[in-house]
């Protein structure tokens, strides 16, 4: 992304994914952490009290980094990973 907006003047120029996180009942969960690992900075976010459940991710490396959820419903916590490598980048 080359353009001058407030994700970029956030984390400076790169490459970045979006998402809208959804759940059947939001209420079944205690916590649910988004991000990629490694990070950047940011580490894992919680995503139950945002509002849009939306993220914006800069990828720095898709080689290397994978995208996490971790989901908690209080007693058991399930996580998910999602490999980056198949992604292709256009400028």
């Amino acid at each position: 992304m080359d353009e001058d907006n407030q994700i970029t003047r956030a984390w400076g120029e790169g490459y970045f994914i979006a998402v809208k996180f959804l759940a059947r009942d939001w209420d079944e969960y205690t916590s649910v952490k988004v991000g990629l690992d490694p990070s950047a900075g940011s580490g894992l976010v919680e995503v139950i009290d945002d509002p849009d459940k939306n993220g914006v991710f800069k990828i720095t490396n898709k080689d290397g980094q994978k995208f996490v959820i971790e989901a908690k419903n209080g007693t058991e916590t399930k996580r998910q990973t999602f490999d980056l490598s198949a992604l292709s980048f256009v400028k």
